[in-house]
């Protein structure tokens, strides 16, 4: 019974070093791999032999021809990669200067609104808020300046008024008194001149 356990151990291990030498073998051929790996399998494959003091590798056609044709598949791959890399970034590049200009754009539109925001029309020209809250106050200012001085002068005209009015009513009693006795004395003359007419008359 060990002895079969030992058996099929040593099968079972010699299958798995055969499949991984398999893999191994594929992975090194020049059907697959990367170009350093296809290099290292047909400097595997490759003979040697001396000839005038000198060692030369020796390399079958088939190989030689087929290894070419990788690395120039993989030439191939790698320019249209590149085209196709420098197709995408062409295509970026417009997109970001696309980009740019609307954000350009977009940036002078905030700044128009923020402009607008931050004036006010005057008189039809764009003037800042605070130019505008001056010239607003100073208006208003002006008018409430105005408004005092002309309560002032109000006052002022209705107290000159009054006073003129009292001096008129002095006037005018002084008048009447004035023409009162002006006419009593007129009156007292007007008699005693016919007193006198009455006296002359009665002496002839």
């Amino acid at each position: 019974m060990r002895l079969l356990k030992t058996i099929f151990l040593g099968l079972a291990l010699c299958a798995g070093s055969m499949l991984w030498a398999q893999e191994e073998e594929q992975e090194n051929s020049l059907e697959g791999g990367t170009i350093e790996s296809q290099f290292e399998f047909l400097y595997r494959k490759s003979g040697n032999y001396n000839a005038e003091g000198r060692r030369y590798e020796v390399v079958r056609r088939i190989q030689l021809d087929k290894i070419r044709d990788n690395i120039l598949d993989s030439l191939n791959k790698g320019r249209a990669e590149a085209r196709e890399l420098n197709a995408t970034i062409a295509r970026q590049e417009g997109t970001i200067e696309d980009l740019n200009g609307k954000l350009e754009n977009t940036t002078n539109q905030l700044a128009d609104i923020t402009a607008e925001k931050d004036s006010m029309s005057l008189i039809g020209m764009q003037v800042s808020k605070i130019t505008y809250n001056l010239v607003l106050w100073t208006i208003i200012g002006g008018l409430l300046l105005f408004l005092l001085l002309f309560i002032y002068k109000y006052r002022r005209s209705n107290v000159l008024t009054q006073e003129a009015k009292v001096k008129l009513s002095d006037v005018e009693s002084e008048y009447e008194d004035h023409r009162r006795k002006a006419l009593e004395r007129e009156q007292k003359i007007s008699r005693q001149l016919q007193d006198e007419i009455n006296k002359y008359k009665k002496g002839k």
